[in-house]
This record gives structure tokens, C-alpha cells and sequence, in this order.
């Protein structure tokens, strides 16, 4: 598992008896995808996502000294401005798993204020933005606490409090390109946390769309943690999870060239895997809806009729993100208008591209 020992937060003579913090963080959509996890919380297979800048959570973190230190986590949460006890074990084990990096915890008592631009369990990965916004707050606070921390040192261990909370917020943190998962050829890359990409990226990517048509905006049947666990003793995982490494490789040279003739292939055939794999465990489920195979057709009968770069890829749910260059982006959002909309719940769709990660507000 390693040593993480540079995490763990140094004693401060710095008092803060009160005060707030707000941030932002967005979602991301990975391109390669992560799905296999061990404890705790390190992934089977490095992945490789897109930062998304509209869809995003945003947080308000109030503390107060407590007198002593408490036995306990104390803290509140309000989601969109009412409490939200069924958000509070998830919380709770997130504070426990992140105790030893950041002792000063049970120091404070905390109100949690987020709300999300995007619709909750609408199939957006409100996890990722969701701990990455509260663990930069975290990090805000310590920061203070502790201002010789560098501007590296505060990104990486973000990555990595974000990644206990939930694994693709350690993805959250930078962008517009993250990886996350030891890979042998990506210079720096961790399963500890999250880096940014290191190479230069191709103009074609630059400003790339991801628009989200929300297919079904109901909760999945299956949680992500549990496929995840489904992954242990699947059939086919020691073969995927070699796959993801060959893709990261091919990914990383797709993006440094801009080919995106490959770089649909890769993407589309990552978004499929995903969904054989949970087809092919056991117990086998499937998250994907009719109108989601409807939309993939369209896609593809578009693709081949216009020569558009429009590529689909999915998350584990049945909505579908449509990533494509920023210059097509005019005939898209028409096509999507006059073609897609039909297949989305109330007609709904959301606008995106790639961002730049959390940040103070």
C-alpha cells in the first residue's frame, strides 16, 4: 500500500477558532475507465479523464474550534439547503479513512453546505465533484494552518483525501486531462492520487465539448461501489485490466498527435468495455436503456453520413456524454436539437467542455 507519510499533516501553532471556506469542483468523464478497485480505495487499472467545467459542486465549509477535542466527527450537512442525513454515513467514513492526514477533524465542529449545478444521481459522477469540493475545503482550512505547504504539496494530497472519499475525485482536482493509477509510461503517475497530464496536448483537444444527455435521471440499480466489488473473481478482469494499460498508452500518444479518428476508437470501445463488464458479472446487470442504444446509433449513423469527429462515451449509468471538437460545435448542438433530444428525460440535456479543476470562490 506504501507510505503516505508525507500526508500526514504537521502540527501548527496557527489558531483558527472560526471561520468559512467555498469552493468549487467539478465532475469529470473518464476516457479510459477505472472500474475494479482494491482496499482501499486504489484502483485495478489506471484511468485517464476529461475535467468538466460546468457541472460542478460547490461548497461552503463553516468551522468552529470546539473546546476540547471531541470523541467524535461533529458536523452538519445541508444539501441544496435542507439536511441531508443520507449523505452523513458517507461523510462520516471519509472523516474516519482521512484522520491520520488530517488530525485536526476532531478539533472543529463543521457545517457542510454543497449543492450541484447538475441534477443529483443523474447519472453525472456527483461523488467526484461532490468529496473533491469538500476535501479542498479541507485542504483550504489546513493550508492555513499550515502555509509553508507548497502549491504541489496542497494539489497532491487534495488528490489523494479526494481519492478516499470517493476514487474519481482524485480526478477532479486539475484538468482539463487527468490520470490516475501507476502507469509505466505516464511520467509521475500514482495510485496514491491523481496527476495532471504531463505532456503537451494537441490543439484538437483545446476547448473540447462534452455535451450530457440526462437518458434516465433516475437512481441506477447498482451502486458503483458495488460493480467495482464485482470485479473481484469476474471472468474477464486480469484481460481488461491489461487493456486499460494498453489504452492508456494508446490514448497518450492520440492526444499529444490529435488523431481523432483514434481517438474515437478508443474512447467508444472503453465506453462499451465498461458496460460488458458489468453484463458479464455476476451478479450481471445492465445500466444502459434503450433510448441509450438509440442514441449511440444516431450517433454513429451521423458520424458516417457527415464525417463529424462526434464520439459517445458513458459512465456507469445511461445518460451519454457526446465529446467533440469545439469546432463543430454549432452543427452538434443542432444535430442533438433535431435528433437527440427525444431520447432525453423531459427533453433535458447539459452543456459542457473541459475544464480546469476546484477552485476557491
Amino acid at each position: 500500500m506504501g507510505d503516505y507519510s508525507q500526508f500526514v499533516t504537521k502540527i501548527s501553532s496557527v489558531v483558527l477558532n472560526k471561520g468559512s471556506i467555498s469552493c468549487t469542483s467539478p465532475s469529470n468523464i473518464a476516457l479510459v475507465k477505472y472500474w475494479g478497485k482494491r482496499p482501499v480505495q486504489f484502483p485495478e487499472n489506471p484511468s485517464i479523464s476529461f475535467t468538466l467545467d460546468t457541472c460542478k459542486t460547490e461548497t461552503i465549509l463553516r468551522y468552529e474550534k470546539l473546546e476540547s477535542i471531541s470523541e467524535n466527527f461533529q458536523f452538519e450537512l445541508f444539501f441544496e439547503g435542507k439536511p441531508k442525513p443520507d449523505f452523513k454515513p458517507k461523510i462520516q467514513s471519509f472523516f474516519q479513512r482521512i484522520i491520520t492526514y488530517v488530525p485536526f477533524l476532531k478539533q472543529y465542529k463543521f457545517i457542510i453546505e454543497t449543492s450541484n449545478t447538475f441534477p443529483h444521481s443523474s447519472g453525472i459522477a456527483s461523488s467526484a465533484s461532490g468529496m473533491s469540493a469538500l476535501a479542498y475545503c479541507l485542504m483550504q482550512l489546513e493550508k492555513q494552518l499550515n502555509p509553508e505547504m507548497t502549491g504541489d504539496e496542497f494539489v497532491q494530497k487534495t488528490s489523494f483525501l479526494s481519492r478516499l472519499g470517493s476514487g474519481s475525485a482524485s480526478r477532479s482536482i486539475e484538468g482539463p486531462i487527468t490520470v490516475w493509477g501507476a502507469h509505466k509510461n505516464v511520467e509521475g503517475s500514482n495510485d496514491a492520487y491523481a496527476v495532471k497530464f504531463p505532456y503537451t496536448i494537441h490543439e484538437n483537444f483545446k476547448n473540447y465539448q462534452d455535451t450530457i444527455l440526462l437518458v434516465d435521471k433516475g437512481e441506477k440499480q447498482v451502486s458503483s461501489s458495488v460493480g467495482h466489488d464485482l470485479m473481484h473473481g469476474h471472468p474477464f478482469s486480469s484481460e481488461r485490466f491489461k487493456q486499460a494499460n494498453e489504452n492508456i498508452d494508446k490514448l497518450k500518444s492520440i492526444l499529444i498527435s490529435g488523431d481523432l479518428d483514434k481517438f474515437i476508437e478508443v474512447v467508444e470501445s472503453e465506453a462499451l468495455t465498461l458496460h460488458a463488464m458489468m453484463m458479464t458479472s455476476l451478479p450481471y446487470f445492465i445500466l444502459m436503456k434503450p433510448n441509450t442504444l438509440s442514441v449511440i446509433n444516431k450517433i454513429w449513423e451521423y458520424r458516417k453520413e457527415t464525417g463529424s469527429k462526434i464520439c459517445f462515451t458513458l459512465d456507469a449509468g445511461a445518460n451519454v456524454h457526446i465529446l467533440y471538437p469545439d469546432s463543430e460545435k454549432e452543427q452538434v448542438i443542432d444535430f442533438i436539437k433535431r435528433e437527440l433530444v427525444v431520447y432525453c428525460e423531459k427533453g433535458q440535456y447539459i452543456c459542457d467542455k473541459i475544464g480546469l479543476g476546484a477552485k476557491l470562490l
